[in-house]
């Protein structure tokens, strides 16, 4: 499954790694494309957790305006 995630909050590489770290934490997750520039984050995953997607992201003062 693919998650293409519309995310407020980043302004730099720093931002879009701090994202791509932590969900590469969470079990299933396999690649996370994160922009700041387009505000996207793109996560593939091979299981239905979306919902801890999110809320990693959003752990981390971000805002998914897509959800």
């Amino acid at each position: 499954m693919e998650l293409n995630l519309k995310v407020e909050g980043m302004t730099c590489e720093g931002c879009e790694n701090r994202i791509k770290n932590s969900l590469k934490l969470i079990e299933g997750v396999e690649e996370v494309t994160a922009s700041h520039e387009t505000g996207e984050v793109i996560v593939k995953t091979n299981k239905d957790n979306k919902e801890e997607i999110i809320n990693a992201i959003e752990d981390l003062d971000f805002k998914v305006v897509n959800k």
